[in-house]
């Protein structure tokens, strides 16, 4: 019981907040937890500056700290708003307010070096969460600025004032030296498949794109998103522009109003699709952003796919599973094919197919070609498209009912969905096997990596005809009625005032060259970064020479890695050790011979403290002891300029000291 008490009343005190110290740990709190109201609710926000604010007003004023209750009654309002806010306290959103809540709140009871060090603690943790909304660069660079002023702040917490230039130095210098093993662990540590950052629930949330049904609008409310669907980059010179058609979902099935993928049946009720390249193939790699979907967006029509996937019946490229992360896939397609000559009896009958009792115009517009050959008939379908006074826009008037009808008699104002539907229906109604096929059309080369990038702005649909001994024959209606939106893209064909977004409107060269510049950092971000998968990082060690690597080979290479960089990072600092300030040098060998003679200074125990210990547990050091850490913090801690006077005199205390007393067996 004595060792027991003896042990509690040495126990290390707590440490008192320096005054000067708080401003950093309210700009930890500010910039860790500040990037986050861009998605807390309004009154959240409000109440997190507010009482940060409020925090920093009470230091200037040197105003005390409201009493504890006060703080407890503004947790538990809190909390309870959170939890009717988002109905729930787990989760993702919940949790993130929870935790800014508490970041703004903690430095409210903040007096000692303890509390200071929670609030540090809890930054590093809030710097994570923010991965979990945005893994952009700008989020990258912003958590290199904020973990480097949070490392700074436990510097100057542990310190002492210090000018901030020092402490920023002093900082980046800390993370200079992890460097070596961020990029060891980044290049070894084993990487799994799926997001690093997300939750299950909200994996997949906010994906755009293509969907399983095409209705009047659908494809024109995409085109106004400037977002990049995907990126490809082709081994050689790629197509002409008029021949990238990225081929997506195919629609056949159709209710009056809006068209329908349909399920296929498995086994061997419908044949494997035979394709038939003709002329030159093209090879190339993509990078999909994640859409939620199994389609794969192949140039039209692939020849060679990629593992795990496979051509559906109607020919476009599926994967297994839905692409629900960012992922690379290499293909080789023919933009001149002969597709399915010989066609599932099935397939064709669906292709037939209408809804009855609708658009009585368009029926009969048809059984006047219908006796003709089907190529004549869908001619004559692009020749009228054409030759008539049709409107390519994105803002076309309502339809009713008799949809075709309205369109091609009345309004004939349409975007490519209009123009595809139609036709299609008007080769059904001649006894023509037809199908609409979306996807996107064209791209741009970006000169600064190369890559081809497809936007959602250039979405379209076309049309797909099945004729005896060719197979299906892709027609695209919207050609015929603007040409330059094949040729030269999406901006060329729309009238201005359309609502294009304005990334694809770029005219000045050098805006153009700014957006090809950070899409292209962005490309190697991704790739890099966040695509870092473990096929990835198998290419990676395989052009390092490694061929086949292994968990357990890795985590070998790990580890002596890791020491290597130790014994580097050692020797690099050691000699700046040993090449320390003459002040501190002079210091630690007082505090050293105080040692010896029976009273050592604890790490945490500043100068002046630790000169009233030896006061009280060594009178006859009192004076010696108290002089030395004068002239310590003097030269350490104080404005003047140092002095070589003071520097001397304090290392004349150690040669002062009275010589140890030695026992005699």
């Amino acid at each position: 019981m004595v060792k027991m008490v003896k042990a509690t009343s040495r126990a290390r005190p707590a440490v008192a907040l320096e005054h000067g110290a708080v401003p950093w740990l309210l700009l930890v709190a500010t910039v860790t937890a500040g990037p986050h109201v861009t998605h807390l609710p309004w009154w959240l926000s409000l109440l997190v500056g507010g009482t940060l604010s409020w925090r920093a007003w009470l230091w200037q004023q040197r105003r005390p700290l409201p009493p504890r209750w006060t703080l407890a009654l503004l947790v538990i309002g809190t909390v309870a708003a959170i939890g009717w806010q988002y109905r729930t306290l787990f989760g993702k959103d919940a949790g993130v307010a929870l935790l800014v809540v508490f970041m703004a709140l903690k430095p409210m009871e903040m007096n000692s070096r303890r509390d200071a060090l929670v609030v540090v603690m809890l930054g590093y943790f809030l710097l994570l969460t923010h991965y979990l909304y945005s893994q952009s660069i700008p989020t990258g660079l912003w958590l290199l600025a904020a973990i480097t002023l949070l490392t700074a702040a436990l510097i100057r917490l542990h310190g002492g004032a210090q000018p901030v230039v020092t402490v920023l130095r002093h900082a980046g210098l800390l993370l200079t030296q992890a460097l070596p093993f961020m990029l060891i662990l980044y290049l070894l540590f084993p990487r799994i498949s799926g997001p690093l950052w997300g939750l299950p629930q909200d994996a997949y949330a906010g994906l755009s794109g293509l969907s399983e049904q095409m209705a009047p609008g659908s494809i024109s409310r995409l085109i106004q998103s400037g977002a990049i669907a995907f990126r490809s980059r082709f081994d050689g010179e790629p197509p002409e522009k008029s021949d990238l058609y990225w081929r997506g979902p195919v629609f056949d099935e159709y209710d009056g109003l809006t068209w329908h993928t349909r399920a296929r049946p498995g086994g061997s009720a419908t044949p494997a699709p035979v394709v038939e390249g003709v002329g030159q193939s093209y090879a190339y790699s993509s990078i999909l952003e994640a859409h939620d979907r199994r389609w794969l967006l192949a140039l039209d029509v692939a020849t060679r796919l990629p593992p795990d996937s496979s051509l559906a019946p109607t020919l476009e490229a599926v994967s297994r599973e839905p692409v629900r992360v960012r992922s690379r896939f290499s293909f080789v397609s023919s933009t001149n094919y002969r597709a399915n000559v010989i066609e599932a009896a099935g397939i064709l009958e669906q292709a037939l197919v209408l809804p009855e009792g609708i658009n009585p115009r368009t029926r009969a517009l048809a059984s006047e070609w219908a006796s003709r050959p089907p190529a004549r008939i869908a001619e004559a379908a692009l020749a009228m498209f054409r030759n008539e006074d049709f409107h390519y826009t994105l803002r076309p008037p309502l339809l009713g009912r008799d949809a075709m009808d309205e369109f091609l008699f009345d309004t004939r104002r349409g975007f490519c969905e209009h123009y595809a539907s139609a036709f299609v229906f008007l080769m059904r109604a001649a006894n023509v096997p037809a199908r609409v096929v979306a996807g996107y059309q064209g791209g741009e080369i970006n000169p600064v990596d190369g890559y081809l990038t497809v936007r959602q702005s250039d979405a379209h649909a076309w049309a797909e005809v099945w004729l005896a001994g060719q197979g299906w024959v892709r027609f695209d209606p919207t050609a015929a009625v603007a040409p330059s939106r094949i040729e030269q893209g999406i901006v060329a064909a729309l009238p201005a005032g359309e609502p294009l977004p304005i990334v694809v409107r770029l005219d000045a060269d050098w805006l153009r060259e700014l957006r090809n510049r950070w899409e292209a950092a962005n490309n190697t971000w991704n790739q890099w970064v966040l695509g870092y998968n473990p096929q990835r990082q198998r290419e990676v060690l395989s052009r390092l020479g490694w061929r086949d690597p292994d968990w357990r080979g890795m985590t070998a290479s790990l580890a002596v890695l890791c020491g290597v960089a130790l014994l580097i990072v050692t020797l690099w600092t050691l000699p700046r050790r040993l090449a320390a300030d003459p002040v501190q040098r002079a210091w630690r060998k007082y505090c050293t011979q105080l040692g010896r003679r029976g009273i050592s200074r604890a790490a945490w125990e500043g100068p002046l403290d630790f000169a009233q210990r030896v006061a009280r547990e060594k009178p006859d050091l009192a004076a010696l002891t108290s002089e030395a850490a004068g002239y310590y913090a003097k030269l350490r801690y104080g404005r003047s300029a140092r002095t070589e006077h003071d520097l001397r005199r304090l290392r004349q205390c150690l040669y002062r000291l009275p010589p140890r007393r030695r026992n005699n067996a």
